[in-house]
């Protein structure tokens, strides 16, 4: 692409930005339960954003949780996945790893028990000494597993120092435990100890003060995956978590996949919500909705007609249970868009994904427009209280 070609799609895709950032919130006012943890609570406020690609590679939820953190502060990285789960997945706040001898469950498909935790995974081995790392910095560590009948024990070591011999073993539930570390820089390793069965599901490394970001992707995920985990272990690990916002990020598998028509997608993404709501009452939920998608056919490059569709029933729940939503294909410029920030080097040529500097473009545009909808919550909440003074 020639520096001419790309600077003139560049400032296109400003225009489209610039166009499109009048009304980016549809229900703005169920944010106020989020606005008001931002505004008063001293202990950490905990943001959990589940999705798909576009959530798991951890640029777009990452540039989110950079500029959440500079203004918020840092409350460390949450809820992070165990091991390697699958190839893409990263947090970029959170790095770890795993020996080869561990087999993942859950994944897009959602097959096997539903017993996956958090994040809709569980690592599993039945080995002694196969280990799982990570290098987070924290006040706080809970590690959270699947308690079985029969499993086995593991080691946990702060770098190399052992900490604490963990049993998994006991009747089927949520296992987790938690412990108080120094503050600062922490390379935490689990090691299996015996031939028993050990299921992982993840880490939790927080802060005493500041925001998380929690960034829960699976590659080719739909937003109809979380109903295939066990529901009352889901509700567990989130009540424990707390989150003071829920962020979804589904809908560009949706739209190819020949699955789904009109009233069957609304059903399953309403009782999606109804579930995280059984789950979280308190929390504030923000859909947002899928980017502009192309496909090559023979006929050449076509839009995804689909999303179309998709759009409109995740426009249509959010309106009727008081979500909020925000259209991340209107906010980049409409059906067909794509193009044009592929060719200014922020999408990829798949037409689907974005690069680095793309996801980071999107991530400011939507803290902005976040921001700006708190500033004005401010405002008018001072305003109110400052009349309510006067007329007493």
């Amino acid at each position: 692409m020639s520096p001419a070609a790309r600077e003139a799609a560049l400032r296109k895709v400003d225009d489209y930005l610039a166009a499109s950032a009048t009304k980016p919130f549809q229900q703005p006012g169920a944010l106020v339960p989020f606005f008001e943890q931002l505004l008063h609570d001293k202990t950490p406020v905990h943001i959990i954003h589940w999705g798909d690609s576009h959530t798991a590679a951890d640029e777009w939820t990452g540039g989110l949780r950079d500029q959440f953190r500079e203004r918020f502060g840092d409350g460390g990285s949450g809820f992070s996945m165990a091991g390697h789960p699958f190839a893409g997945y990263r947090r970029l706040d959170a790095r770890g790893g795993a020996t080869p001898g561990w087999v993942s469950s859950g994944l897009r498909t959602g097959s096997g028990d539903g017993w996956f935790g958090l994040g809709g995974i569980g690592i599993n081995t039945s080995r002694p000494g196969q280990s799982v790392f990570v290098q987070v910095e924290c006040d706080h560590l809970e590690i959270q597993f699947l308690q079985q009948p029969g499993g086995g024990r593991l080691a946990l070591y702060d770098y190399d120092q052992p900490l604490d011999d963990i049993p998994t073993d006991g009747e089927l539930a949520p296992g987790f435990v938690r412990y108080a570390t120094e503050p600062g820089p922490h390379r935490f390793m689990l090691k299996t100890l015996e031939s028993k069965p050990v299921r992982l599901f993840g880490w939790v490394a927080d802060k005493s003060t500041g925001i998380t970001y929690e960034a829960l992707g699976i590659n080719g995920a739909e937003a109809i995956l979380l109903l295939k985990w066990n529901e009352s272990m889901l509700a567990t690990y989130l009540q424990r978590r707390g989150p003071a916002l829920i962020v979804l990020s589904y809908g560009t598998n949706e739209a190819s996949d020949p699955l789904w028509h009109h009233e069957s997608y609304r059903e399953a993404f309403a009782n999606v919500i109804e579930r995280l709501r059984r789950a979280a009452p308190t929390a504030s939920i923000l859909v947002l909705g899928p980017g502009d998608r192309w496909t090559r056919t023979r006929k050449g490059w076509q839009l995804v007609a689909g999303i179309d569709d998709i759009i409109g029933q995740q426009q249509s729940v959010c309106r009727e249970v008081g979500c909020v939503y925000w259209d991340a294909r209107e906010r980049m410029g409409g059906a067909g868009s794509i193009r044009e920030w592929q060719v200014a080097g922020l999408a990829q040529a798949d037409r689907v994904h974005f690069t680095t500097p793309g996801y980071r473009r999107l991530a400011s545009v939507l803290f902005s427009d976040l921001m700006q909808l708190f500033e004005a919550y401010k405002k008018a909440r001072t305003e109110t209280t400052n009349q309510n003074t006067r007329d007493r």
